[in-house]
């Protein structure tokens, strides 16, 4: 049985059987996010998205950090930017949907507008671009009210099943 969460062109998640691995297939601005590796390890995934989650609905976030540009601007100074210095510390303020092995092939950032979150996503890995490349230089940009992500979330959580200690 599948859990579907949510909504593809703006965020959804994709829930398998829980177990040790469980498939979770993510999806942004129609984009099959998890289309290199969907079997998560559910012990780390849930303390990544739950950190995510924690994070949204204790008022975490910031805006856009450059006034005047875009989202789609933004993301793609913050990715040129360095990880040394100000400039590093700057990137890893606003980078989004670290959950382990499922989503690193993504580079994505998380700006808060209020109670309206901004999620900007970038493949970079050369085997996908080569096999989608129409996500060559792309920069998907997703709006998304803050509870209905935090809601997405939380279904996730449950349908991984009972944190175990």
């Amino acid at each position: 049985m599948t859990l579907v969460l949510g909504d593809r062109s703006r965020f959804a998640a994709e829930v398998g059987e829980p177990g040790p691995l469980c498939r979770v297939d993510l999806w942004a601005a129609d984009r099959w996010l998890t289309c290199d590796d969907n079997a998560a390890y559910v012990p780390q995934f849930r303390r990544d998205v739950g950190d995510t989650l924690t994070r949204l609905v204790s008022g975490g976030g910031s805006p856009l950090p450059f006034p005047g540009l875009s989202a789609e601007t933004t993301h793609r100074r913050l990715v040129r930017t360095t990880d040394d210095g100000a400039d590093g510390e700057l990137r890893g303020r606003f980078h989004a949907l670290r959950w382990g092995p499922t989503t690193d092939n993504v580079t994505a950032h998380l700006f808060r507008e209020k109670e309206r979150l901004l999620i900007t996503l970038e493949f970079w890995r050369e085997e996908h671009l080569y096999r989608h490349p129409d996500d060559v230089g792309a920069v998907y940009v997703v709006e998304i009210a803050v509870d209905e992500f935090a809601g997405i979330l939380e279904g996730i959580l449950a349908a991984l099943g009972p944190a175990h200690a």
